[in-house]
């Protein structure tokens, strides 16, 4: 496995796949580039030490030696997934699972924990109670040598954050790993994996976002005295590539909030790409969803032009008018409108047809009326506010929750 060490790399070369090759070319019918060209990438990362197709190469003959040990073999997969570079191995992972499945039945508690968490994130049927009952004594509670095994533990409590229901045994994992981990970490050795334990407990990997954990990860991969450098560099060029992209992502999104010009008209409006775009970056990862995560940003971003307008510009009167005109849907309702309340309102209904004759050129269907009626139910959650805030009302929480749950509900139902 020996390889340069993983300090500078290449751009990985997303382009020459078929999800970017299709990214790619929706970008060019939106007139804009949503993959980083080599010219750019090449100017924005260091050239010279790790070459990303041996580095790929050498992961797949790891995948392939180790594909009769089951434990190496795990190990190796989940490391790609914790690194976010499981997408370049679809097939060897898949063709693994066989393997998960026989390790399900271990009576190492890393083993069978490890084995059941990766099954179930491919969504396969598998029950905790199965893999559990070895470890756990004639009371149903687990076993004290347990609270020993430091690996083990931390599986377990990984494990523990896959509950999809009412699964008893799982809450008890997570009650017996926290508690053990978190008094085993000041006797850990070596330093690197106390911090990991302490990690995994304030941040645990499936409620935490996956780019965030990936880099606590490589650290402790790091620290360990065989490491395996072809992964290593795969996942900081990967990284980098990721960083990169989402740069350029952001810049042709503020671009285009600057042409639309409504923080010019309506003196209350936040330039606020950044937020705008965090949501859509961390629900939409991979290079193959840029064009996407723009477009997503796009229209959350007059969601919150809105929410200002309801609270700081417009009259109880003008507010009503904003609201049936988005349920006329049509250029002529909002002549009505004060000036910034119809670019406003002319955005939301550009930015909403262009999404929705792209979802029609790319699935072949149109949800305008979808997407329209869902702008409806949030204008009426707004005026509900609205009318709060015009007669002086301090609603309780509970007016609060309903009006959200509300919204939520109806929005949902409108996109369905």
């Amino acid at each position: 496995m020996a390889a340069a060490p993983a300090r500078t790399v290449e751009p990985l070369p997303l382009s020459a796949s078929p999800a970017a090759t299709r990214n790619d070319q929706r970008g060019r019918r939106h007139g804009r580039s949503v993959i980083p060209s080599a010219a750019a990438s090449k100017t924005l990362l260091p050239s010279g030490c790790f070459d990303v197709q041996e580095g790929l190469t050498s992961i797949q003959k790891t995948l392939q030696q180790r594909r009769n040990s089951g434990r190496e073999m795990m190990v190796t997969i989940d490391n790609l997934k914790r690194l976010c570079i499981d997408h370049h191995f679809e097939e060897e992972i898949e063709s693994a699972m066989g393997a998960c499945m026989d390790l399900l039945h271990s009576n190492d508690l890393f083993d069978a924990t490890l084995a059941f968490r990766l099954m179930r994130e491919a969504s396969h049927d598998v029950s905790p109670d199965d893999v559990l009952r070895r470890f756990t004594d004639d009371t149903g509670e687990f076993k004290l040598a347990l609270s020993k095994d430091t690996l083990g533990l931390l599986s377990l409590h990984d494990m523990s954050h896959l509950n999809i229901g009412e699964e008893a045994s799982l809450h008890k994992a997570k009650e017996f790993s926290t508690k053990h981990l978190a008094s085993a970490i000041g006797n850990l050795e070596p330093a690197g994996l106390a911090l990991y334990v302490r990690q995994s407990l304030d941040h645990p990997y499936h409620l935490s976002l996956m780019q965030y954990k990936a880099r606590h990860h490589l650290s402790y991969l790091q620290s360990l005295p065989n490491r395996d450098t072809a992964m290593e560099g795969l996942a900081i060029a990967e990284f980098q590539l990721s960083k990169q992209l989402h740069q350029e992502e952001i810049q042709e999104v503020k671009r285009w909030w600057m042409d639309l010009g409504l923080s010019d008209e309506i003196s209350v409006v936040r330039d606020q790409v950044p937020k705008w775009y965090m949501w859509a970056m961390t629900a939409l990862q991979g290079s193959s969803l840029s064009g996407y995560r723009i477009d997503t940003t796009k229209i959350i971003s007059p969601v919150y032009v809105v929410d200002d307008i309801f609270d700081l510009v417009g009259t109880p009167e003008e507010l009503s008018l904003f609201t049936q005109a988005i349920k006329m849907w049509n250029t002529a309702a909002a002549d009505s409108l004060p000036s910034g309340i119809r670019s406003c309102y002319k955005a939301i209904y550009t930015i909403t047809n262009e999404i929705a004759d792209m979802v029609e050129e790319e699935h072949g269907f149109n949800p305008v009326n979808h997407l329209k009626n869902a702008w409806a139910v949030l204008f009426d959650g707004f005026m509900v506010e609205a009318r709060w805030l015009a007669t002086d009302q301090a609603p309780t929480a509970e007016d609060y929750f309903r009006s959200a749950t509300y919204i939520c509900t109806h929005i949902r139902h409108a996109r369905v």
